[in-house]
């Protein structure tokens, strides 16, 4: 019996699922050590820009079905929308038992305020990102608004979707220029309205660091990614931590073996039965 570690929060972000370049196996390792009370996909989870591929394997369907298992089984699961599965932001605000669809996300922590959002937003313009993130509560969700119109618009003139991944391999100066620039929009975001903590994904760069300004403080967090990284993030004890795979894995385990004994057919009939959240013993 593999004993599963006790975890209040688990981030995780930028899997790809449907894509080659996903490790399924290795988050599937991950999954099944934790027991979250609350587990958040900070977006990029299904990589729906790239499923004209017609790849999706046994290992990313064992992913799907084991988070769907977290919600049966009363764990709360946020899906943040991002820019690769910006198609459910259609269903934003929609809730099936313990599973609910965000653009963004606000939580108390023992006291203290966390917001998290996937990221890709800032990439309409790093500059104009701020005043734009500022405009009351709604200023965040027109950045997404104007995401969108950039993509489709890109798409209808016959041109490749804005890709953040093409335009950091263009240059290692460039890219660290826009790490840098990411950060400091996101945490003087973050400060300005008085939030103890920032949680991003999108840019594949796991991180947790403070940031400060002439107007105060703030934790900077991300998540990284499951394609190059295989990092999480981990809330318990009041404390943050980086989950990273190939340093902190403690089991050789690599799936339940009732996901590694079912077939691809069975997988998929598991997925699509909605299967009803046990009931919460009342106190």
């Amino acid at each position: 019996m593999n004993l599963k570690r006790k975890v209040e929060i688990a981030v995780i972000s930028d899997v790809h699922l449907g894509t080659f370049g996903c490790q399924a196996k290795q988050l599937l390792t991950y999954l099944n050590s934790i027991e979250p009370k609350k587990i958040i996909l900070n977006g990029d989870i299904i990589d729906i820009w790239q499923f004209k591929k017609r790849y999706f394997p046994k290992s990313h369907l064992s992913v799907i079905k084991k988070i769907m298992d977290f919600a049966a089984n009363g764990t709360e699961v946020i899906y943040i929308t991002g820019n690769h599965d910006e198609m459910l932001r259609k269903f934003t605000d929609t809730e099936i038992g313990n599973i609910s669809i965000v653009n963004k996300l606000v939580l108390d922590l023992d006291g203290k305020k966390a917001w998290f959002f996937h990221g890709d937003v800032f990439d309409i313009s790093i500059q104009n990102a701020k005043w734009l993130a500022k405009l009351g509560g709604w200023g965040y969700d027109l950045l997404i608004l104007l995401n969108s119109v950039v993509n489709w618009g890109l798409e209808k003139l016959g041109k490749e979707r804005y890709s953040l991944s093409k335009r950091i391999k263009n240059s290692v100066k460039g890219a660290i220029k826009y790490i840098n620039d990411f950060e400091k929009v996101a945490t003087d975001l973050a400060i300005e309205k008085g939030y103890d903590y920032v949680v991003c994904g999108h840019i594949h760069q796991p991180k947790m660091l403070i940031k400060e300004n002439k107007h105060g403080k703030t934790t900077y967090l991300n998540s990284g990614d499951w394609v190059e990284n295989f990092t999480a993030l981990e809330y318990q004890f009041k404390r943050w931590k980086v989950y990273n795979y190939n340093n902190d894995k403690l089991s050789p385990f690599f799936a339940d073996e009732e996901l590694k004994d079912m077939d691809v057919k069975d997988l998929i009939a598991a997925i699509t039965i909605v299967e009803q959240p046990k009931k919460k013993k009342s106190k």
